[in-house]
């Protein structure tokens, strides 16, 4: 799982060294994987993806903390007092009367829950002290020991539920980070395209206007010498001056594209670089059932379609228990001693135990109860229909997507030849128009054909490499070291 880790280093490393070797070239040549390599490493982008792994990831670090015993200190430090009170006399009447107090109170608990019931349990020790200033007095009270539970029964338990689904949102969120990733490469890789289309324009539009000229020149030489006419002479002029045009179009294309591929894989814009035709390829099969199977293991769909099911499942609970009989039992055991020395507080204690069942009935709704059940299932039924569909919906994208994938190894090889033949097609009619063996209109055919051969084989490998990232993407699964796509964020700490 570590290959597609210790191969991108291997790649950023061998990338850094190509750089100060090209340092005093003033030109950085880059390919595709450099392209790709770079954005992962340090585009605007993928610090956005990282930062939102954190976040997810602090929440599942927060979320199993729930699960933990917490231990915990609260009180009044101090409390004082000085007002006039209702006092309750021995008779039932009240009195006010002043009072000049100093309060002090200190609790120590230990809460634990049981998700499997919703069950809170919890061990705590208390203790009250009462400083009297007018009676100029005190005394102590204190529970040096109680233990107690809350047991909601016939309720809607969270943390049951939570346990179910959390994991999946953590899982959905790890195998999300790693599609973010491959959608930054697949980004990357098509600028890196748009680039190496206009960079393909303007080498094309630099090699014109030479031919261009040097086809003027002979023209001047001929017309000198009457040995061609008017007419073709304008052509062969108006022909540089479109060919200056084009140049200083391509010019402008390529420092807009230069500054937006720049500027996306985090690089200074006043670097100097060249991109690098990927003629390196290898052209392999991907077989469909393995694409499929690598998608469902692989890829977020698979937690959210479950997820999605048991909250569809969790609502329906949540709406029949919270719609009915709420009752809540609460207990707890212990000692307690009030005395007037701290020592005295935990000595000969006596018992202090309670046991309460509150309950809440429902008797009149007007059919709320009814209706927010069947509105429930209805959502839940919805649920089932949406996930279903959308799991057939995805699986077949992956199996176009695949098909797509293999057919481009033809079209790449005929592009390929294509623009060979173009190219030499051109060739062998420059030189037969500077030879005077055909006309200024059979060499702008030429030129067409080779030019409209070297786009369409620069869009076909375009299209290869965005179908096999896109493919990544949909499986997150390197088809050429045979592994799974794995992405450790370097902002998460390895503990």
């Amino acid at each position: 799982m570590l290959k597609n880790i210790t191969f991108s280093l291997a790649l950023f490393f061998l990338f850094k060294a190509k750089c100060n070797a090209q340092d005093s070239l003033n030109v950085i040549k880059l390919t595709l994987s450099d392209v790709v390599l770079l954005a992962i490493e340090q585009s605007p982008s993928i610090k956005y993806h990282q930062n939102r792994n954190v976040n997810n990831h602090w929440r599942w670090k927060n979320f199993q903390a729930n699960f933990r015993p917490q231990l915990g200190i609260s009180g009044d430090l101090p409390d004082y007092r000085v007002s006039n009170e209702p006092i309750t006399q021995p008779d039932g009447s009240l009195e006010f009367r002043q009072i000049s107090q100093l309060r002090t109170t200190a609790d120590l608990s230990l809460t634990q829950i049981i998700p499997q019931t919703g069950t809170t349990i919890y061990g705590a020790s208390s203790l009250y002290r009462v400083q009297d200033y007018n009676k100029n007095s005190t005394e102590w009270s204190g529970s040096p020991f109680y233990i107690g539970f809350v047991q909601p029964l016939f309720a809607y338990n969270w943390w049951k539920w939570s346990r179910m689904t959390e994991p999946l949102i953590y899982e959905e969120a790890q195998k999300r980070y790693v599609e973010s990733v491959e959608r930054v490469s697949l980004s990357s890789a098509q600028r890196f395209f748009s680039y190496l289309r206009v960079q393909t324009n303007y080498n094309l539009a630099a090699n014109n206007l030479k031919n261009s000229e040097d086809n003027l020149r002979i023209a001047e030489v001929k017309r000198k010498l009457g040995k061609i006419s008017e007419n073709d002479f304008s052509r062969i002029k108006l022909s540089v001056l479109n060919a200056k045009k084009s140049l200083t179009n391509s010019s402008i294309a390529l420092k807009n594209a230069d500054f937006e591929l720049k500027s996306y894989i985090g690089m200074d814009q006043n670097t100097n670089i060249q991109l690098v035709v990927p003629l390196e390829m290898s052209l392999f099969y991907i077989d469909p059932e393995l694409a499929l199977v690598q998608t469902l293991a692989n890829r977020k769909e698979g937690p959210e379609f479950e997820r999605r099911l048991i909250e569809a499942d969790r609502d329906l609970t949540k709406a029949k228990r919270n719609t009915g009989l709420s009752t809540t039992l609460r207990g707890s055991y212990g000692t307690s001693k009030n005395a007037l020395s701290l020592s005295e507080v935990y000595e000969e204690t006596e018992k202090q135990q309670m046991l309460r069942l509150t309950l809440k009935v429902p008797i009149l709704d007007w059919g709320k109860a009814a209706s927010a059940v069947k509105l429930a299932e209805s959502r839940r039924e919805l649920v089932l229909y949406d996930v279903e569909r959308e799991k057939l919906n995805f699986e077949r994208e992956v199996v176009v997507e695949v098909e797509q994938f293999n057919l481009l190894k033809d079209q790449l090889e005929t592009a390929k030849e294509a623009d060979k033949v173009a190219e030499n097609g051109y060739l062998i009619a420059l030189k037969k128009f500077q030879n005077g063996e055909i006309s200024i209109t059979d060499l702008n055919i030429s030129l067409s054909e080779r030019e409209k051969a070297k786009r369409d084989y620069i869009a076909s490998i375009e299209d290869y490499w965005e179908s096999y990232h896109y493919l990544r993407i949909l499986t997150l699964y390197d088809f050429e070291l045979n592994d799974k796509i794995v992405y450790i964020n370097p902002t998460l700490s390895p503990n």
